[in-house]
């Protein structure tokens, strides 16, 4: 059940709207898959090419590579103007750039029992709509990143073009022209993949309608609520208490590629262990020939976040490139036990 196009001359009418009167989308993304460029992209593609009022603006935390990223685009009709600046909180179409971050973000609340979703996967559609639990409506699902390294482009551009194809009332020409017109002067040797990539989405994505059928619930929008803000804040901004990294999770941050640990090759010289921002490795301490001795025990892939400094740094060839969705994420990583760290610490500060 895919929104059919509707033409009136060059402008197409849009196939559903809100109460305002608004067809509304929103990108679910991290810093560093271009979300917010695929936003804008798309919003004028939607002015120029078909005729439509548009708008699009994007919300982030801290602006570094994977902190989570919303790119929100509104259409309305030529003769209705767009007058709030505001969250999308109910899209008609979610499009999930990451799929790790469905495990850590409530990503399609909001969206109506009609509405589309967009994932960036290798999985199956039926498969794609019990990962994310969809109540009813489209799911779509495009391997973003497969195709994004076959043809050397960004995931933007792939799921830019999976994104025309499910809307309907924007042409994949249109879209050419703007990601032409946003490159060529300072990246114009990115053209000719960027064209790819884009008609790769367009015509790899599969998509099916999903009745509602009670096997899971529609999940409501809920506005976040932070514990902490300018009412109750320490004077000054005082930290009061101090942080530590243990909970932290970095799958979300990884686009694809991971360090591989090749033992029989390591030489425990610790290079790894100082250009890693994020002590992902794991050592171990052993006595040889009477003395204390740390070796290298593989990676915490938990704490990883795929910049792969290890692999340029490693002298031996021990870490190498690796595509994560080719391994067993759990059968190789190692994990951190931060007890026996623990006791380290202690008997050095005993020393």
């Amino acid at each position: 059940m895919i929104n059919k196009i509707f033409e009136r001359g060059d402008e197409q009418m849009l196939p559903t709207t809100n109460e305002l009167g608004y067809y509304e989308i929103r990108l679910e993304s991290i810093g560093g898959l271009g979300a917010n460029v695929a936003g804008k992209i798309l919003a004028e593609a939607g002015v120029v090419g078909s005729g439509l009022n548009a708008l699009n603006f994007a919300s982030y935390g801290s602006e570094k590579k994977g902190s989570p990223v919303k790119s929100y685009i509104r259409f309305a009709p030529k003769e209705k103007q767009i007058r709030i600046n505001s969250p999308v909180v109910q899209p008609h179409l979610v499009a999930i750039f990451h799929e790790n971050m469905v495990n850590t973000n409530p990503v399609t609340q909001g969206l109506g029992k009609d509405g589309i979703v967009i994932l960036n996967t290798s999985k199956s559609v039926d498969e794609a709509r019990d990962f994310l639990k969809l109540a009813s409506g489209t799911v779509a699902t495009v391997d973003a990143i497969r195709i994004a390294l076959e043809v050397k482009t960004r995931i933007n551009m792939v799921m830019l073009g999976a994104i025309v194809r499910m809307l309907g009332f924007i042409s994949l020409d249109s879209v050419k022209e703007i990601v032409k017109q946003t490159f060529e002067k300072k990246y114009p040797q990115t053209i000719a993949s960027n064209m790819a990539g884009l008609e790769a989405g367009y015509n790899q994505v599969e998509f099916k309608f999903f009745e509602y059928d009670g096997k899971y619930q529609y999940v409501e929008y809920q506005e976040e609520r932070r514990p902490m803000g300018y009412k109750n804040a320490p004077i000054g901004g005082t930290i009061v208490e101090y942080a530590n990294t243990i909970t932290k999770n970095n799958i979300t941050s990884r686009i694809g590629k991971i360090p591989v640990f090749i033992k029989e090759k390591c030489i425990n010289c610790g290079l790894c262990e100082t250009t890693c921002p994020d002590y992902v490795f794991v050592w171990d301490r052993i006595v040889e020939n009477g003395k204390p001795k740390m070796i290298n025990i593989g990676l915490d892939y938990q704490y990883c976040k795929g910049c792969l400094r290890c692999v340029d740094i490693c002298p031996t060839g021990a870490l190498i490139e690796g595509i994560e969705r080719e391994y067993d994420m759990e059968k190789i990583s190692a994990k951190h036990d931060f007890d026996i760290y623990e006791k380290w610490y202690k008997d050095g500060e005993k020393r």
